[in-house]
Parts: C-alpha cells; structure tokens; sequence
C-alpha cells in the first residue's frame, strides 16, 4: 500500500530537522564559549636581544611572546634586573601599556597601575603582572620561556619604586 505524502508530515519533518540543527548549533556555541583558549604565542623560547640592549627605566614589547621586557635598578645592588612581564592585567586581561611619560603600566581598562618590576601600585587588580622567566647566557643573550608563567607578586610587594617619573598616560592615576 502506498503511503501518501500530507501538507502536514511534510512540515513535521522540517520541524524535525530545524529542531535538529538548532540543537547542533547550540552545542557547537556552548563548546566554544567554555573551551580554554589556546594561546599561539605561548609555548615556547623566544630570544629577545642582548642584556646590554635593555635600558634602565624602559619597556619594550614583543608581539611575538606578548610580553614586555623590562630592566630596573636592584635596590640591594644597584645592578640592572631583568623582568619578563605578560601583557595581560591580572584583573580581567586586558593589556595594560606602558606608559613612557609615568614609567609605569597603566592599565586602560579599569585604572590598575604597575610599576617596572610588575608590582602592583593601585587599582582592581588582586596582585602584580605575571611574568616568565628568562635566562642571560655568557654572551648576554636574553631568552624568554613563554611556555611557564609566574603569578604577579602580592599587595605588599614593595621591594622597587613606586614612584611616577611624570605624569600619568591613563587619566591622572598615580
């Protein structure tokens, strides 16, 4: 017997199938917004420059690591320290730039400031910059190890300066 093929199985079937991608799309949607973000600059050694390269009281940034290389005055020993700081801001991730004028991190977003060494100065932020440890070879070769990452030091960090050069980049902070 030959079935016979209604206005109305026609459209339950469509709805059935809709129905289905709906679904799909759904699933697919919430795996994407809960799935850890991979990062294509982390992971790896990238070599930065040379020791002698790096100015006291400057940052430079490196697209390639997202991080910035700082050097800054030991206290103890007057000697210059190496910092190897990641862009984000500990607060929520926004990138926090450099500002020249400050010498510090001003962080556009919610008005944090960090000082050279990636200590937290004020704001939101619940600590200092993180940061990757980077090794001087005998030639002052300067390599940074993106792939580990430091949490940023505490509230009480309080071992380099805090004080602002000049006038601050982000609305007067500081």
């Amino acid at each position: 017997m030959a079935r016979t093929v209604t206005r109305r199985s026609v459209l339950r079937t469509g709805w059935k199938i809709g129905g289905g991608l709906l679904v799909a799309a759904a699933g697919w949607t919430s795996y994407e917004l809960l799935r850890p973000l991979t990062s294509t600059a982390a992971g790896g050694k990238i070599s930065v420059g040379n020791k002698a390269d790096f100015e006291v009281g400057k940052a430079k940034y490196y697209a390639e690591g997202r991080l910035y290389v700082t050097a800054v005055n030991d206290p103890t020993t007057n000697k210059p320290q190496l910092f190897a700081l990641a862009q984000k801001c500990p607060h929520l991730g926004c990138r926090v730039p450099f500002c020249d004028s400050s010498g510090r991190f001003e962080c556009n977003c919610h008005g944090s400031i960090f000082n050279l060494a990636g200590e937290w100065i004020q704001g939101p932020a619940p600590r200092g910059m993180d940061s990757h440890p980077l090794t001087v070879d005998a030639s002052g070769n300067v390599v940074v190890d993106t792939s580990k990452t430091t949490s940023g030091p505490d509230h009480s960090s309080n071992v380099y300066s805090k004080t602002a050069k000049g006038p601050a980049c982000a609305g007067g902070n500081g």
